[in-house]
């Protein structure tokens, strides 16, 4: 397997039906604030953000400093920045994490299926990983239904697996395997 970094890098931008995915950067703070201030859009992930310049920290600290996996979701239409989503890539065990956030105004659309699609597509197929999973605060159901129309597996439920806004969260893990995925990709 070639090197998991480099090939991170070749594929920093993926192109799907109606988004593009690409690195995050401090020109996407506004489209990013519109829903990082959202007490809905952001009720199981973090603390809302309190004025643009949290937004613009935040771009610098997480996404600029180590954009590796980390894109934007971005509709090929207007060029707006409408969500985020990552690979965690553990290359050490072949597996990766995939987690997203998406404006409530495009919720119900598809897109974050379509983003995820992509990089569940570069995690086999590209990366050569055996697994990824996805973890979703089991009051965010609509999450899970992601997960499910992406093909992934419920796990279980970790029990008070995070700490969100000083609140313990139960979260159910999904997940999806590399025969499980080309199981899928046969019957299509």
């Amino acid at each position: 397997m070639e090197n998991i970094t480099y090939l991170m890098v070749q594929h920093q931008q993926l192109m799907g039906q109606r988004i593009l995915l690409r690195p995050v950067s401090l020109q996407d703070a506004n489209d990013m604030f519109e829903y990082a201030a959202d007490k809905e859009t952001t009720r199981f992930l973090f603390e809302s953000h309190k004025n643009l310049e949290a937004t613009k920290k935040t771009i610098a600290e997480f996404f600029v400093k180590d954009p590796m996996g980390k894109y934007a979701i971005i509709l090929k239409e207007n060029n707006k920045m409408i969500g985020t989503i990552d690979l965690r890539v553990d290359a050490n065990h072949k597996k990766a994490e995939l987690g997203y956030i998406l404006n409530k105004q495009f919720w119900g659309n598809g897109y974050v299926t379509e983003a995820a699609s992509l990089l569940i597509e570069l995690g086999f197929q590209t990366l050569g990983l055996e697994r990824i999973y996805a973890m979703y605060d089991i009051k965010n159901r609509a999450s899970g239904r992601v997960m499910e129309r992406l093909g992934m597996t419920s796990e279980g439920i970790l029990r008070k697996n995070r700490l969100v806004k000083g609140q313990f969260s139960d979260d159910e893990c999904y997940a999806i395997l590399r025969e499980e995925y080309a199981d899928l990709n046969n019957k299509a």
